[in-house]
Order: C-alpha cells, then sequence, then structure tokens
C-alpha cells in the first residue's frame, strides 16, 4: 500500500489567528522607532504570547504598520502591561489613506499604571476604515516624570 499526507491548498489552512485576525507578518512592514533587542517588535503581531515590545529609548516612540496593499480594518486591539513602574500614559492611533492627504487620528487614550493595582490596559475599537495603506501607534510612556518606557504587549487588526 502506498500513502501519500497532501496538505490542503495554502488558502484552505486555517488561520494561526482566532476570530478573523489579520496575519500581518505577510501583509506589512512594520517601522519602529526605537526597540529593546530582547523585546522585539514583531513578537506583539504574533498568534503566540510572545515577550511583547519594549522601546530602547525613553520618551514618545511610534510604531507603523505599512500594508502591502491597502486595506479595509474593521477592528484594532491594543493590549499594554506595565508591572514595575506607576505611570500615566497616553497613546494616539492614526491612520493614512491609500489616496494620501493627511493621516487620521482614530483614538487618544489615556491609561494610569500601578503596580499595585492596574497592571494591563486592553483596548479594542470597532472602526470602519477603508483603503488604509498605514497604521500608526504613538506612546508618550510616562506624561509626568517621562522616565519610563514605551511598551506593548499586543497588537491585532481584523
Amino acid at each position: 500500500m502506498r500513502k501519500r499526507i497532501v496538505g490542503l491548498p495554502s488558502n484552505q489552512h486555517e488561520s494561526k489567528f482566532p476570530e478573523g485576525w489579520v496575519d500581518l507578518e505577510q501583509i506589512a512592514t512594520v517601522e519602529v522607532t526605537s526597540e529593546d533587542p530582547n523585546f522585539p517588535v514583531e513578537s506583539v503581531f504574533s498568534a503566540s504570547n510572545g515577550p511583547g515590545w519594549r522601546a530602547r529609548e525613553k520618551g514618545e516612540q511610534q510604531i507603523r504598520i505599512i500594508f502591502d496593499q491597502p486595506m479595509s480594518v474593521k477592528r484594532i486591539h491594543l493590549k499594554f502591561v506595565e508591572t514595575k513602574v506607576e505611570r500615566t500614559q497616553e497613546f494616539v492611533i492614526r491612520w493614512a489613506s491609500a489616496e494620501g492627504g493627511p493621516t487620521g487620528e482614530v483614538v487618544r487614550q489615556q491609561w494610569n499604571f500601578s503596580p499595585t493595582g492596574s497592571r494591563s490596559e486592553v483596548e479594542d475599537y470597532e472602526v470602519c476604515l477603508d483603503g488604509v495603506s498605514a497604521l500608526e501607534l504613538a506612546i508618550t510612556p510616562d506624561l509626568e516624570a517621562g522616565d519610563a518606557l514605551a511598551t506593548l504587549a499586543e497588537w491585532r487588526i481584523a
């Protein structure tokens, strides 16, 4: 008896991302203003829980996703975790259309982290953005002292 194991065509494989999240590694390039080598930015886009991203330098940081082809974005999910430093963080999500023009602000949000209380922030936004060529996340990690490093645990897009 002969046996062959024949895989499914690539378009029929189950996505490694649940709930319709997009596999950004396949369709986009990421730019980042700084990065701790032990906390690489690609881990925030992975389906498995990695170490998350952490900036190498203090101050405002930006992560930009540049899509290979313009796409529609219906949902944006972010998760931040801070277990050591009490701080007030602000982030802004902006998007750019394929047709050019100025970037549009999707959301601006502040959050207070406390090692003895609020250690994580999860934000999930339903949006209706068509023809998106890029998404940008700008993080100001500490509005008061300015000594904290920006971090991000997850970034998902559907």
